[in-house]
C-alpha cells in the first residue's frame, strides 16, 4: 500500500487511487474479518496525506465518493472473505458431531503424512465405534442413537491430543490421526478415551442413563520411522501410506470387537523395509 501511496503523491491521478482497493480485498481475503476495514481504513489515511489539499479545503464530489468506496470494499470484501471461510468450514464439517468430515480429514492428513515422513516422526491412527449401537437404536429410537454419536465426537475433541485429526467416518464410525505420536502415547491416549466414554452418564433422546452405557472398541496402527533412517514413501505413496494405516487400524477394530468390545487393539507385526506399520 506504500508503493501505491508514493504513486498517488506523486500523480494525484484516479487510476492510481483506484489502485488502493487491491491492498484491500487482499487483506480482507489472506488476514481474517477485520483486515478489510482496517486497510480501507488505512487507504483513507493515505490518500489524504497524499493529497494534503483535501485537509484544508472541502471535500469534493469525487473525493467524497473515493473515500466512501475505500470503506464500502472494504466492508463487502470483508463480508465475502468472511461467508467465503464460513462455507469452506460447513463444507469441512459433520454436521452431528462438529469434527471433520471425510473430506476435511483428507485434506489434512495428507499434510500430516508429508510432515511425518520429512521429520521421520510417527503417527498414530485410531479407528473405533461405538459398541452395540444397533440394540440403542431399536431399544430407545434412533434420536438417542445419534445422540450417543453426538456424545462420543464431543469426548473425541476434548479428551485426545490438540494437534489430533477427528473424522466422523460414517454413521458411528470414527477416524483419528495423532501426528507425532509413538505406539505407547497412543494407547494412553486412546484408553483415555474409552474410559471417559464408559464413564459418562449421557442422556439420550432427554432420558438420563447410568454410566457404563456406552462403550468403544477402538483399533490402533502406528506408522513409524525407525533409526533416524531416510527410507520412506515418496510424495506419490502418500495416499497409499493413508490407505494401509487405516486397514491396518480398522482390522484391528474387528479384533477388538470379537475379543469382547470396549477395548483396544493394536497392529503389530515385523518391521517392513520402508516405514514400520505397527
Amino acid at each position: 500500500m506504500l508503493g501505491i501511496f508514493a504513486l498517488d503523491r506523486g500523480t494525484g491521478a484516479t487510476p492510481v487511487q483506484h489502485l488502493y482497493y487491491v491492498p484491500i480485498i487482499l487483506a480482507a481475503v489472506r488476514l481474517g474479518r477485520w483486515a478489510g476495514p482496517t486497510a480501507a481504513a488505512g487507504a483513507v489515511v493515505l490518500y489524504h496525506l497524499a493529497n494534503p489539499v483535501l485537509l484544508s479545503t472541502p471535500y469534493k464530489e469525487a473525493d467524497l465518493v473515493q473515500v466512501a468506496l475505500f470503506l464500502g470494499i472494504g466492508a463487502v470484501a470483508a463480508r465475502f472473505a468472511h461467508d467465503a471461510r464460513l462455507l469452506r468450514q460447513l463444507a469441512e464439517t459433520d454436521d452431528l458431531t462438529g469434527l471433520y468430515n471425510l473430506r476435511g480429514y483428507e485434506a489434512r492428513l495428507a499434510g500430516v503424512l508429508r510432515a511425518s515422513r520429512k521429520t521421520k516422526t510417527p503417527v498414530a491412527l485410531l479407528v473405533l465405534d461405538v459398541d452395540r449401537l444397533k440394540s440403542l437404536n431399536d431399544v430407545h429410537g434412533h434420536r438417542a442413537g445419534a445422540d450417543a454419536v453426538r456424545l462420543v465426537g464431543h469426548l473425541l475433541a476434548t479428551h485426545l491430543p490438540r494437534n489430533a485429526i477427528a473424522c466422523r467416518f460414517g454413521g458411528d464410525e470414527f477416524v483419528v490421526a495423532m501426528p507425532g505420536c509413538n505406539p505407547v502415547a497412543a494407547i494412553d491416549a486412546a484408553d483415555d478415551l474409552r474410559s471417559a466414554v464408559q464413564a459418562s452418564a449421557p442422556i439420550l433422546a432427554e432420558l438420563r442413563f447410568p454410566t457404563e452405557t456406552l462403550s468403544i472398541s477402538i483399533g490402533l496402527a502406528c506408522l513409524t520411522y525407525d533409526d533416524g533412517e531416510t527410507y520412506g514413501p515418496s510424495p506419490a505413496d502418500d495416499a497409499e501410506t493413508a490407505e494401509i494405516l487405516f486397514r491396518a487400524a480398522d482390522q484391528q477394530l474387528y479384533a477388538a470387537k470379537n475379543a469382547g468390545r470396549n477395548r483396544i487393539a493394536i497392529a503389530r507385526g515385523e518391521r517392513p523395509p520402508s516405514p514400520g506399520i505397527r
